[in-house]
């Protein structure tokens, strides 16, 4: 009895624990919504005052100044006042690969060995962590999970931050591959006590295992069951991207020529820490980049301390396509924070619609769902909130709703149920 008693008190407390982090199953859109009187920020550059959005069926049906025929809306939102976002997107992140860093069998963006393009995020998402609810409450409702190890890390997926499982969450699938591309130096420190520099002498060798294994994809014909190269064959019929992790300025340029010379269709650099430098050389070969994280230190010890905050508007200024991340250390639980990275980019030049675009439509573009989200559009699925403050501001940014694909999402976490609990019980709520 006393064991029984014990299990059944663990059983409690688990379920306590875990309230705030299920996700709703997935469902369609209940009822056809119009939502008026608020300032629309449609993602592509648009503002539209005191404006409406209509969705049904999970698809935006109309945006503009007023609603051509409210009479088929059966649920009517006033949002006076208040700012409407399309749902941000966060490109290039662990975030549902892992719950505890510093616990290694949590830590499912990292595979054994060098070559893994056969590895899949889309298996190992998990919707039912709890770091997404608090990612959730700042709008970012979209991300794309990637895979970190190794020279050929894996396949990536993009998910909706809403459902039971993997298959409710998933907005496309295999989206891209990931490559490390390896560095001429390397530093043996890390930044509180920086180490020395040192020549990568495995280099070469390193670049010959990813040219081989590409020369071998491009010819595949399946008459032999290889899933690393048939992992692989998206890159040459454009279908998938090539995401490239790479940061100096010399060798981002050497990495775009050579995965364009193996025949690889698209290519995204990321990371981009010197992108700025061969602006237009990007510009010119179509290659966007996805920013690692603008709060950081300086990529070299010379630079100026500015310089990651200003990246996003130097892109801008050379006419590069571009979408910040937030990749870097603790990067899962701090990605609730992707939105306040666009608002320090307004203080270093972008206005604030390139500011929002940077975090949507632009990033929507780079990862080739577009035609679905990242603006609000007509036809385009309703992945959108609704904000009493500005989204880009840490002390006014206030979720009030949120709708993925035209459902309404609970934005509570198990931080507000803290918040909650203890404004009770010192009696200030």
């Amino acid at each position: 009895m006393k064991k029984y008693i014990i299990l059944m008190g663990c059983v409690l407390l688990i379920t306590h624990t875990v309230k705030a982090q299920i996700p709703y199953p997935a469902k369609t859109q209940d009822a056809p919504i119009l939502i008026t009187g608020a300032t629309i920020h449609v993602g592509n550059g648009t503002v539209i005052e005191k404006g409406i959005i209509g969705f049904e069926n999970g698809k935006i049906t109309e945006v503009g100044e007023r609603s051509t025929n409210e009479s088929r809306y059966t649920l009517n939102i006033d949002a006076t006042g208040k700012h409407i976002y399309p749902g941000f997107i966060l490109p290039n992140t662990i975030l549902g690969l892992v719950e505890i860093d510093a616990v290694k069998a949590s830590r499912d963006y990292e595979e054994i060995g060098a070559i893994n393009p056969s590895v899949r995020t889309l298996i190992g998402f998990n919707p039912e962590s709890k770091i997404i609810p608090t990612v959730r409450s700042n709008g970012v409702l979209i991300c794309q999970s990637a895979p970190r190890s190794g020279l050929v890390s894996g396949t990536s997926s993009i998910f909706n931050l809403d459902g039971w499982n993997w298959e409710d969450a998933v907005l496309k699938a295999d989206d891209g591959i990931w490559f490390n591309w390896p560095a001429e130096r390397y530093n043996t420190g890390w930044w509180v006590e920086p180490g020395e520099d040192k020549l990568n002498e495995k280099r070469k060798s390193q670049l010959e295992q990813v040219q081989l294994l590409l020369e071998r994809a491009r010819v595949y014909n399946h008459e032999t069951v290889d899933l690393n190269l048939a992992s692989l064959k998206g890159l040459f019929d454009g279908s998938q991207r090539a995401y490239i992790e790479v940061n100096r300025a010399k060798e981002i340029k050497e990495a775009v020529l050579f995965f364009k010379k193996l025949g690889v269709q698209k290519m995204v650099v990321c990371g981009g820490a010197e992108s700025h430098l061969v602006a237009d050389f990007l510009k010119q070969e179509s290659v966007p980049v996805l920013l690692e994280r603008l709060h950081a230190l300086p990529f070299k010890s010379d630079d100026p301390y500015d310089l990651p905050y200003a990246n996003a508007y130097l892109l801008q200024q050379a006419g590069v396509l571009y979408g910040l991340s937030y990749t870097g250390g603790m990067e899962a639980m701090g990605s609730r924070n992707l939105p306040f990275l666009a608002g320090t980019a307004i203080r270093m030049g972008l206005t604030y619609e390139e500011a929002v675009q940077s975090i949507t439509l632009n990033t929507a573009k780079i990862l080739g769902i577009d035609n679905r989200c990242g603006s609000l559009e007509p036809g385009k699925e309703a992945t959108l909130f609704i904000s009493s403050g500005d989204a880009l501001d840490m002390i006014s940014n206030q979720l009030e709703m949120a709708f993925i694909q035209g459902r309404s999402i609970d934005l509570g976490s198990h931080q507000v149920d803290l918040y909650q609990r203890y404004m009770q019980k010192y009696g200030l709520k």
